[in-house]
């Protein structure tokens, strides 16, 4: 049987209160959201926090998703459900749609949080993906203030990330651009498993040309953008050659690993034909005619 290791356990009351107890309870204490991140690395005895700091009580203050003119905010503790079901986000940007039906289960979607899920930088899991494909921006609180990061320096690896001991994440900005077109492709071995491999696009498309673009490729290794592939798709028509092109470099870039969900060169090459039918449906998404 899988069991924790001891902890002792503080519940707070408020942002202010949680980042207090941060400061007050040292590096050895962890926040602790929906749960379905952390508690199962704890389980395995993978993390092995001495307290958590229960912020379930705040999803009044964290649980949102709104728009200001500039940009869509998300609260860090705005649930996998919410983020299914908002209209906002199925109309500006439907690549949050695309991969929380993806996502595991009715349970865990209803206490799961975006803030718990990007917090936990799985190289599989997928609104890591989503983030970094539409270029996100994470806002990070101490007691001293705000620091907003890009998720290129948000995530430093596989379950490391650029929040410090006393930080919480509070808020996820995703830039709106009326030109912006976005999906995400996943295949898993069951309904609401793990990634074997996903792709996530975002594409902005004017006068006929991509003129910006976000490539994320999932459980592929430990970088999630690709870079390669979205300079392959900068200046260029939106037709299936030129997305089969960029997705296939993004794939040759990529570095998977053979492991129980499938072999590197299978994982290599399921990745490169989901990043394809992401740019596509992202594309489509935007009205534009894809071309073959």
């Amino acid at each position: 049987m899988q069991v924790p290791a001891p902890f002792e356990y503080e519940r707070a009351t408020s942002v202010d209160h949680a980042l207090q107890l941060l400061v007050q309870l040292g590096p050895e204490s962890r926040i602790l959201a929906g749960g379905y991140s952390l508690l199962p690395m704890m389980k395995l005895r993978l993390a092995t926090p001495k307290w958590l700091i229960d912020i379930d009580d705040l999803a009044d203050e964290l649980g949102y998703v709104e728009e200001d003119g500039e940009a869509i905010r998300i609260g860090a503790m705005t649930r996998h459900r919410d983020l299914l079901e908002s209209p906002l986000l199925a109309r500006l940007a439907p690549i949050f749609r695309d991969a929380e039906l993806e996502i595991a289960d009715p349970v865990v979607r209803n206490r799961g949080t975006i803030g718990g899920a990007l917090c936990q930088a799985d190289p599989s899991e997928d609104l890591s993906a989503v983030c970094t494909a539409v270029d996100a921006e994470i806002v990070v609180r101490s007691l001293e203030g705000d620091r907003i990061l890009h998720m290129e320096d948000f995530y430093r690896g596989p379950y490391q990330t650029a929040v410090a001991p006393e930080e919480i994440v509070v808020e996820i900005r995703v830039p709106t651009r009326a030109a912006l077109g976005s999906a995400y492709e996943k295949i898993n071995r069951r309904v609401g498993d793990w990634a074997v491999a996903a792709a996530g696009a975002a594409l902005t498309i004017e006068d006929g040309a991509i003129t910006d673009a976000g490539i994320a490729l999932v459980a592929v290794g430990a970088e999630v953008s690709s870079a390669v592939a979205r300079e392959a798709l900068i200046g260029q028509e939106p037709t299936e050659e030129v997305f089969e092109e960029a997705a296939a470099a993004g794939a040759a870039a990529c570095n998977p690993i053979t492991d129980q969900r499938g072999s590197a060169e299978y994982k290599r090459h399921a990745v490169g034909v989901l990043a394809a039918r992401a740019m596509g449906r992202a594309a489509e998404r935007l009205g534009a005619e894809v071309a073959p």
